[in-house]
C-alpha cells in the first residue's frame, strides 16, 4: 500500500482514488457507496490549510478546507470517468460555495486530482458539459491537486445508513440517494 500525502489513509492494493466536494459529504458518502466497483468512501476534509481540522473548525470557513469524500475504487469494474459522470448528476457545479442550504467554501465542488491523467479527464469532462449545454449557468467546479485529506470525526462515517431517519437525511439526503439510483441503475451494487 502506498500512502497519501498529508492524511493516515493508504490505497489498497488493485485501487485507485478519487477525493471529491461535491456539497455536504453526508450526501455524496450516501451516493458513492452503492455504487459497484467502489470498494469504501471516507467523508473527510480536504483542500485548506489548517492541519487535523475538525468539523466545527472547517463549518467557520476559516480552514480553506471542502468537506470532501475518498472514494476508493476497482478501476477493472468502474472508471474514474464514471466516478466523474455520478459526481456531475448528483450534484450542482453551478453554485460557487454553496449546495442548496448549505452555504459556504466548505460545500464547494471540487474534484482534487491525483494524476496527471485524472485532471485531463476531470478538464475534459468539465469542457464537454459546458460545450454541451447541459446547465444553464457556467460550471464552477475548481479542479485542483490533491494535497491533503483529513479523516472527518467518525459520526459522520456512514451517515445515511446509521441516521436514514433523522430530518436531514429524509428531506435532503434520501431525495437525492433515490434519483441517483433511478438514474443509475445499471451501475449499483
Amino acid at each position: 500500500m502506498k500512502d497519501l500525502p498529508k492524511t493516515s489513509v493508504q490505497i489498497p492494493e488493485g485501487l485507485e482514488v478519487a477525493t471529491l466536494g461535491g456539497g455536504c459529504f453526508w450526501c455524496t458518502e450516501a451516493i458513492y457507496q452503492d455504487l459497484r466497483g467502489v470498494e469504501s468512501v471516507l467523508s473527510g476534509y480536504s483542500g485548506g490549510h489548517v492541519d487535523m481540522p475538525t468539523y466545527k473548525q472547517v463549518t467557520s470557513a476559516t480552514t480553506g478546507h471542502a468537506e470532501v469524500i475518498q472514494v476508493f475504487f476497482d478501476p477493472t469494474v468502474i472508471t474514474f470517468g464514471e466516478i466523474l459522470e455520478v459526481f456531475w448528476s448528483t450534484h450542482d457545479p453551478t453554485t460557487l460555495n454553496r449546495q442548496g442550504n448549505d452555504v459556504g467554501p466548505q460545500y464547494r465542488s471540487a474534484v482534487f486530482f491525483h494524476s496527471e491523467d485524472q485532471k485531463k479527464e476531470a478538464e475534459f469532462y468539465k469542457n464537454r458539459l459546458t460545450e454541451s449545454g447541459a446547465f444553464n449557468r457556467p460550471i464552477v467546479t475548481e479542479i485542483t491537486p490533491f494535497s491533503n485529506f483529513y479523516v472527518a470525526e467518525n459520526y459522520h462515517q456512514n451517515y445515511f445508513n446509521d441516521n436514514g431517519m433523522q430530518p436531514y437525511c429524509q428531506f435532503v439526503i434520501r431525495p437525492k440517494v433515490e434519483k441517483f439510483k433511478k438514474a443509475f441503475a445499471e451501475k449499483l451494487k
